[in-house]
């Protein structure tokens, strides 16, 4: 655990043990926090998280203010349990269904075409919402309670993502109302994000699973992340007896490195890639939303 910043901050805020078995008190604060449109931190299973509403337009501003984010950058919404998928998220391909089921909760998240019917505003998001179950028990009964949660990463933009509550407290100060304290989190791997709003799963981000991983469960998933595969050299034909030289395939261009980003941290990309330790990044992309998700 880290230890206290240096320096006042301005405790309009609280903060709650957010772990052991005397957990009411927390709870209880952090939902009144997010009931009145204000922002809460909570640990995830990689780093710490800064939340939201996600159905309040000005707490979701709030949120995108406090890390220094524009429209541009919507963050992710977390969800207690895959039964959500479908409220949330429309047009779900069965592939994308299989791996909701498998990895959640967990390291996955998923960008899918947000139902019409809600009446929230994340940002720029172009028609989708990225969503994911976190591995964080705690979290998860808190989601519970809260409903849906707009969450990213716990620091301000292009700052590391905070592994423990001091760290984000130094970072956010009086921007958020409730603290949530649940030790020092890993800062692992990001999670993985798969698009499925196209025909096939598409992995934009391979994060703590693997495309081995994603394809065990779904075959035909796609992705512009792993290195071209090096075609086998001709041999080299021998042609001194005639007097030339002997030819020489060009060597191969160098694959182009996988492109990592935040995690969520690193955020939609790594998490959000990062957050390893994560910096904010926008995925490529025309159309492409900041699924930077707070793990």
């Amino acid at each position: 655990m880290g230890h206290p910043p240096s320096g006042t901050i301005h405790c309009v805020s609280e903060r709650f043990d957010f772990s052991g078995d005397e957990l009411a008190p927390a709870y209880r604060a952090a939902v009144d926090a997010i009931e009145a449109g204000d922002l809460v931190v909570l640990p995830t299973d990689t780093v710490y998280g800064l939340a939201a509403d996600a159905f309040k337009a000005d707490a979701v501003q709030r949120l995108l203010d406090a890390k220094g984010r524009g429209r541009d950058m919507p963050p992710p919404v977390l969800i207690s349990v895959v039964e959500s998928l479908d409220a949330l998220a429309t047009d779900v391909p069965e592939a994308g269904r299989k791996l909701c089921e498998e990895f959640w909760p967990g390291a996955l998240t998923v960008i899918c075409h947000a139902q019409g019917s809600l009446m929230w505003d994340l940002g720029d998001t172009h028609g989708t919402v990225a969503l994911r179950v976190p591995d964080h028990e705690n979290t998860r009964e808190l989601l519970s309670r809260t409903g849906p949660l707009a969450v990213s990463s716990a620091n301000r933009s292009g700052q590391p993502a905070a592994l423990d509550v001091y760290d984000a407290e130094e970072q956010l100060a009086d921007s958020v109302a409730v603290y949530l304290d649940g030790g020092a989190v890993s800062g692992g791997e990001p999670s993985t994000i798969v698009d499925l709003t196209g025909d096939v799963p598409h992995v934009v981000r391979i994060g703590a699973l693997s495309m081995a991983q994603i394809r065990k469960v779904v075959p035909e998933a796609t992705t512009d992340l792993e290195p071209a595969e090096k075609p086998a050299e001709e041999p080299v034909v021998d042609t001194v007896a005639e007097g030339k030289a002997a030819d020489k395939p060009e060597d191969d261009a160098a694959p182009t490195a996988e492109d990592k980003v935040e995690g969520e941290p690193t955020g939609a990309t790594a998490a959000a890639s990062n957050e390893q330790k994560p910096v904010d990044k926008k995925p490529a992309g025309d159309e492409a939303t900041d699924v930077r998700p707070a793990d």
